[in-house]
Order: C-alpha cells, then structure tokens, then sequence
C-alpha cells in the first residue's frame, strides 16, 4: 500500500468535508437539526456521526478504543461541529503524514463500541474511514440539496483537477 495514496484520499476528504460544511452554513435557522429522514436524522446528526467516526478511528490507530462515539447534543451549532472538526483535520493530516510503508502494513487492534475485539491491517483501517465518511457525506449532500443547497459534485476527480489548477496557477507577484 502506498503512502501516497493514503495521504491523496484523507486530502480529498478533508476538502469534501469542507465542502458539505461550507454548504450547511447556508441553512436557515432550525434546517441543521430538523428531522430529515437520513440514516441519522439531521444534517448535524449525519456531519456529527461522521466526524465522530473520524476520531474515532483515529484515537484506535493511536492505540485507544473509545467506548462511545461523539454525542450529537454537543454540537448545537454548525460553528461547534466546524471548530471540532478542523482540530480534527490537523490531527488526522498529522497523523497520516507521519506514516511510512510498514506502519501501513502493520496489523492493529481494537475493541469496538460493543466490546468487540477486531485486527486490521493499518492501511484497510484507513480506507475503511474514508469510505465510510463518503458514504455519509453523499447522505448529508442529499439533505442539503433537497433542502435547496447543493454543495455540487464532490467527485476525487473533481478535488484532483482543483488541486492541479491551482499548481498551474501563477504565484502573485510582488511588487
């Protein structure tokens, strides 16, 4: 497995996450927490589950196995889930940067919320989380173009060809 890969799909996650958080700030007031049928009812229960899946994961990676994932009653506002979750981000970019060939191969073990004790190969852990953060960001995409905010595609092909724009972008000359 390649670090370089690893480290491409949690740079487009991050940008995707902050395309749906970019996204929720144009909700009006109440929009954020209004039952909406999705697998965890609102747009913030859906971004809070997983942002909590995110760390999560991390702190098993970093050698501990939380017993409870994030309470979404913490949250009450799109700039707590945004503070929250830049602190995230930073920790999980760090985290991911530091990694070298044979960690990524190295065989981890945890124990989930249940009590359940599993091993995984770093690298399947990894790909693991930025699934499962697609699959509930497409959710809460939905949630907010039905509510008449689309955050536009979120495709890795779309985050590569911005990425490549802006490396062809001319750095501003000083005077």
């Amino acid at each position: 497995m390649s670090t370089e890969y690893i480290r491409t799909l949690y740079q487009y996650s991050a940008w995707a996450n902050g395309r749906i958080l970019d996204t929720a700030a144009g909700l009006a007031p109440g929009q954020l927490t209004e039952g909406a049928g999705a697998s965890y009812g609102s747009v913030r229960d859906t971004l809070v589950h997983t942002m909590s899946a995110q760390w999560i994961w991390l702190q098993r990676w970093k050698g501990v196995s939380p017993r409870a994932m994030l309470s979404a009653g913490v949250f009450p506002d799109l700039g707590a889930i945004r503070t929250h979750w830049a602190a995230l981000e930073r920790e999980t970019r760090d985290f991911v940067e530091g990694l070298d060939e044979a960690q990524l191969a190295r065989v981890l073990s945890y124990t989930n919320t249940r009590g359940q004790e599993w091993a995984y190969p770093l690298w399947q852990m990894l790909i693991h989380q930025v699934n499962h953060a697609t699959q509930h960001r497409s959710e809460a995409a939905l949630l907010l173009t039905q509510m008449g905010h689309s955050p536009g595609d979120l495709d890795l092909l779309v985050y590569m060809d911005a990425v490549n724009a802006r490396k062809d972008t001319p750095a501003p000359r000083s005077a």
